[in-house]
């Protein structure tokens, strides 16, 4: 078997920090004042309540107030609003982060920002610099588009311009405000989901060479051929639309397993060899699928879960709240982590616990 970081620097993460918005989200009383946001009655809610009931979700943070979905917003007003929420998460994500590693915003060399639920430029990154103390000479890299891939794409991101980077800092910041994508009025069963799952949140983690942190070690993915349409956004006039136009955990079921199993063996690995997985929690559904195709037990993803349950589906940064949590409660081993995104693309990343 080959080791996972055999003839690379050992990158490790010297912290993780998660923040969400002051807004919470109880699924109750956003499943009750659906007819509100889509019109059509209280027969039309109750015939989508299952929807919301089966989600698997208690609460969700959202960066503006349950009233504010029962309005009509612009694209520009939803653009404004998302510069300002997304910068405050990563911002105090970022210094907790920092705090955490023993480090000050000078000590980083490089940021990388995902996100894919608005648009920033200048970048989120640069932003950032403009708010804390970083050198002028940070390296940045902006991503976007990643959606619930980003953060599993964006951690072997940060890792790889931590190799290239020898002796370097790196800064990940992954920030997604799913909740101003909702469109009030919209009939399709895409956004009725979109209401019941999505939450808003963030996460800043600091990647070096060195030290005892959790280990990194490959990273892949796969794409599959003709699935554009499987997620993602259109762009109309009042802002993103979301897509879900495919069944992804039929997908989940027939496809993950055999494109884990072709990344592992790339890495001298295979299944056998794994001590848990990080699963991205897509939906409860998702979560039923993953749990199917690598063999665990109903309900095995617990950490999964539980942070949808308490979190919704942030896209991006969920995954990364998952790793928080299978950290804090003292998971060792090889972890396998998975998140499905637009592409429609399945990526892997490796990491060792303990």
């Amino acid at each position: 078997m080959q080791h996972i970081e055999a003839g690379q620097p050992s990158i490790r993460l010297m912290s993780l920090a998660t923040a969400v918005p002051p807004y919470v989200l109880e699924q109750n009383d956003v499943a009750r004042r659906a007819a509100g946001l889509f019109g059509g009655g209280d027969a039309e809610a109750d015939r989508f309540a299952s929807v919301y009931r089966n989600a698997g979700i208690d609460t969700r943070q959202s960066s503006v107030p349950l009233a504010w979905y029962l309005s009509d917003h612009d694209a520009a007003e939803r653009a404004t609003l998302y510069l300002q929420s997304a910068l405050a998460l990563a911002v105090a994500a970022t210094e907790q982060a920092l705090v955490r590693a023993g480090l000050v915003a000078a000590d980083i060399d490089a940021i990388i920002a995902v996100s894919s639920t608005g648009i920033a430029t200048p970048s989120l990154d640069a932003r950032l610099m403009d708010v804390l103390a970083f050198r002028r000479n940070t390296v940045r890299l902006p991503i976007f588009g990643l959606g619930c891939a980003g953060g599993v794409m964006g951690l072997a991101r940060a890792g790889a311009i931590a190799r290239s980077m020898p002796g370097s800092r790196v800064l990940l910041v992954v920030v997604e405000l799913c909740g101003l994508t909702f469109r009030k009025g919209d009939q399709s069963k895409s956004n009725r989901v979109a209401t019941a799952l999505f939450g808003d949140g963030a996460v800043a983690m600091v990647l070096a060479a060195g030290g005892d942190g959790p280990l990194l070690g490959p990273a892949g993915e796969h794409t599959w051929s003709g699935t554009l349409d499987v997620m993602g956004w259109d762009v109309v006039e009042d802002g993103l639309k979301v897509v879900f136009s495919r069944d992804i955990p039929s997908l989940v079921r027939a496809e993950v397993l055999p494109a884990a199993e072709d990344f592992l063996a790339a890495h001298g690995l295979a299944l056998a060899y794994i001590d848990g997985f990080i699963c991205h929690p897509g939906g409860a559904r998702v979560l039923d699928a993953l749990e199917a195709v690598f063999d665990l037990p109903r309900g095995g993803l617990s950490d999964a879960r539980e942070v949808l349950r308490d979190h919704g589906n942030m896209s991006a940064p969920t995954v990364l709240f998952v790793l928080e949590a299978a950290i804090k409660a003292r998971k060792r081993g090889r972890q396998l982590m998975i998140a499905l995104g637009p592409g429609f693309t399945v990526a892997f990343q490796i990491i060792e616990l303990g």
